[in-house]
């Protein structure tokens, strides 16, 4: 089969091809493993963090990619969830142990023995990947391959992100950078409270425009002042800067979800700006959200059925996959970047 591996740690200033494509083996399902035939992968920028070591994986080469959509081809022993041929889609939860308290509860995503498709098991940019069946989740027939790809971590985390912001009807909901999670956020809210303004913080000025063109009540630069104070303020960006800026226009008890599993190391004297005062007395709050759990996919597929929620996207070939990346990386975004496989 075709993969795209990353075979060593490498920052993308330096190589703007990270990623090699290699014949690989198709892999074998084991016991309680399904093996899917890859028709789209999106493109995230967790790939980023893992190319350049901020989230590395354990071993190399690797496969990276963790929204992956395609079709069920075999099925190990004791695997019976799914019929061949159904169509299915892998978030970043690859496994979990399904026995600590935390598994127990439905926090899967916090369990210590976590594994992420893409970084501790091969992901999906490939023809083909191997997942445990509990990680893998039927997709509903509203979405094309390349739509739903998005919707396994954009949209996944996006909509935990959105609960942990604990915001009501009615009350303001900021988003400080509008990429790929934030734009599906954007339309969560607007469908789940249908009273609440929501204000958008971008360095660009098209994605300024594109969450007007969404519906945003407002939209204007990271380090600008909302014309209100906010009550949830959900962070997307790779940076701290954005953090700290995002912390002068909350309400007091708001909360701040920082939707990001690493922040880059390059502006992280932007938190030796933070003010106790200005930016967290009046009982403000910070919350990091951490892997997404299956119970959030679960959810989040039905409700962006309902909605229905349709992913702006842009698609590559497979080969393709360091262009996709690159553009990420320089904030070429507009909507969600997918390959688009086989």
């Amino acid at each position: 089969m075709k993969a795209m591996l990353l075979k060593e740690i490498c920052f993308l200033e330096k190589n703007r091809e990270p990623l090699e494509i290699a014949d690989c083996h198709v892999p074998v399902p084991g016991e309680g493993e399904i093996l899917i035939e890859v028709a789209a992968c999106g493109v995230c920028h967790t790939e980023m963090d893992e190319i350049e070591g901020r989230t590395p994986p354990p071993a190399f080469p690797v496969i990276l990619g963790h929204e992956v959509v395609g079709r069920v081809v075999e099925a190990g022993r004791g695997a019976s969830r799914f019929e061949i041929g159904d169509r299915v889609g892998v978030g970043w939860i690859y496994s979990s142990c399904g026995r600590c308290s935390f598994c127990r509860e439905g926090n899967d995503n916090l369990c210590r023995a976590f594994r992420a498709t893409g970084r501790d098991a091969n992901g999906g940019y490939a023809e083909y990947m191997k997942v445990p069946e509990d990680s893998a989740f039927l997709i509903p027939d509203s979405f094309s391959d390349t739509e739903a790809a998005p919707l396994f971590c954009a949209g996944a985390i996006g909509y935990r992100s959105l609960r942990l912001a604990n915001i009501k009807n009615g009350q303001n909901l900021g988003l400080t950078g509008f990429g790929a999670s934030a734009h599906l956020v954007l339309t969560m809210a607007r469908h789940l409270y249908p009273d609440t303004p929501v204000f958008v913080f971008a360095r660009s000025e098209k994605e300024r425009g594109f969450a007007r063109e969404l519906g945003a009540a407002w939209a204007g630069d990271t380090e600008e002042e909302s014309p209100k104070k906010l009550h949830g303020i959900i962070d997307t960006t790779p940076a701290w800067k954005p953090v700290v800026e995002a912390m002068k226009n909350l309400e007091r008890e708001g909360r701040l979800v920082i939707n990001a599993i690493r922040k880059e190391e390059k502006d992280k004297d932007s938190l030796l700006k933070l003010d106790y005062p200005e930016h967290l007395w009046l009982e403000k709050e910070i919350k990091s959200v951490a892997n997404v759990a299956r119970s959030d996919i679960a959810e989040f597929l039905e409700l962006a059925a309902q909605i229905p929620i349709k992913p702006h996207v842009q698609e590559y070939p497979l080969e393709k996959a360091n262009e996709a990346l690159m553009e990420l990386k320089e904030r070429k975004i507009r909507g969600a970047k997918v390959l688009r496989i086989g």
